[in-house]
């Protein structure tokens, strides 16, 4: 009851994105069923001591440092709210620390290996539609979830821009480049509806071969295939278009606080990630190129 209420706030208050309200749902019942199996009773009855068996219940079954930072922010969450609604005095969750998480280095590709990629679909329906795909990602920057959530009337080809709905429905116009803009343009107006077929009333802007909405996991297979197709050879998800959109938007000469508009970033600390992308890259220009770098 009291995490369906939860979830309720966070869906009609907050107006978190369905996806995000999904693993907020799946962390707490899962820390639920936990302190349940402990004998501990309702969420009403954990104590910090709970929360610490939890998270190490999680770390011995070798779970990331990023997964249990993720639970317990959710858990800690979640008792936030239940204190602020006065069901709960203290805040079991509050003052226990999370996990350090070793710095992965940035995933990104260069601009030959994108060039590669937007190269690699064919002319098909699937490879029009699939080319769309992959130039709208690359322009924009857009999350996996804004990118099958987008509808139709999100775009405007006259103003080359498609609008983005993110997390609390925070509202985001991204422009297109030219490319993008040819190869979405095909896609809607030449090969969408063939793959609608009879399902003519769909809105989604990306759709499948049973003219639904393309779905999560539809996209991760599509950018697996041309990952490989093109010869990439890291393995290439959403993300790495996003980070390659903004590593190379900063090396090119885009400020910071553009770029975090565009990314829909609530801190420009998330944003700065990249910036060590660009020094990297500096420095190569640097080596390769000056008289006396070695």
């Amino acid at each position: 009851m009291y995490i369906e209420k939860y979830l309720s706030y966070l869906k009609n208050e907050k107006r978190m994105a369905a996806n995000s309200l999904e693993a907020y749902g799946r962390d707490i019942r899962d820390f639920e069923q936990f302190i349940q199996s402990r004998g501990t009773g309702s969420v009403l009855d954990a104590t910090s001591t709970d929360v610490v068996a939890y998270l190490n219940k999680l770390k011995a079954a070798g779970r990331s440092p990023s997964t249990v930072n993720r639970k317990l922010a959710s858990v800690r969450s979640f008792y936030n709210y239940m204190q602020g609604e006065n069901l709960i005095s203290d805040n079991p969750a509050r003052g226990i620390k999370t996990p350090r998480i070793e710095k992965k280095e940035l995933e990104y590709l260069s601009i030959k290996e994108i060039d590669q990629l937007l190269d690699s679909p064919d002319d098909s329906l699937k490879g029009r539609r699939d080319r769309a795909i992959l130039e709208v990602l690359y322009a924009t920057g857009i999350k996996v979830s804004e990118l099958i959530d987008a509808n139709v009337e999100d775009v405007n080809f006259r103003m080359g821009f498609i609008t983005c709905y993110g997390e609390s429905s925070k509202t985001r116009i991204i422009p297109m480049g030219r490319p993008a803009r040819a190869a979405l343009e095909d896609y809607v107006y030449e090969v969408r509806d063939q793959l609608l077929e009879d399902n003519k009333d769909e809105k989604a802007l990306f759709v499948n071969y049973y003219g639904k909405r393309l779905t999560r996991q539809g996209l991760w297979k599509i950018l697996r295939e041309y990952g490989e197709k093109s010869g990439i050879k890291h393995k290439l998800t959403p993300n790495t278009l996003r980070n390659s959109f903004a590593v190379h938007m900063l090396q090119n000469g885009a400020d910071l606080k553009s770029l975090q508009e565009l990314m829909g970033h609530e801190d420009i600390m998330a944003t700065q990630v990249y910036l060590a992308a660009t020094k990297n890259h500096i420095k190569d220009v640097y080596d390769k190129t000056h008289p006396r770098a070695k």
